[in-house]
């Protein structure tokens, strides 16, 4: 989908509605529902023209990786308030049992992994 903040509340929707077909218990749908949104709303910041997200099912394990065309970024933009960056990655962090960032040459992967059942860490 385009890198674009219109399309976030697309790939949350998307989520939600896939996990409750897959029978995920509420409160891990949520947890992934957030974590889409925090890692779509940073590709679209970013990424520059799309952006790809992916969940998976495996062995009882979410696998949720967003994929942008953008290069690998670590700073604030500069009319983001100081206080405010990073805020997303550290929900991301906290509810994902594990998180990984690649750059791939199709543009930067962030990986996130969720056990049902034991979010929260």
């Amino acid at each position: 989908m385009p890198a674009q903040e219109a399309h976030v509340s697309a790939a949350r929707h998307f989520t939600a509605d896939l996990l409750e077909s897959w029978s995920i218990p509420q409160d891990e749908r949520d947890s992934a529902v957030l974590i889409v949104d925090e890692l779509a709303a940073n590709a679209a910041r970013y990424g520059h023209e799309c952006m790809t997200l992916q969940l998976a099912l495996d062995h009882h394990v979410l696998h949720i990786v967003v994929v942008d065309s953008g290069a690998d970024v670590d700073r604030p933009s500069h009319h983001i308030a100081p206080d405010e960056h990073g805020r997303g990655n550290g929900i991301v962090e906290f509810l994902a049992q594990s998180t990984e960032v690649h750059q791939a040459p199709e543009g930067r992967e962030v990986h996130a992994c969720l056990q049902p059942g034991s979010t929260g860490q």
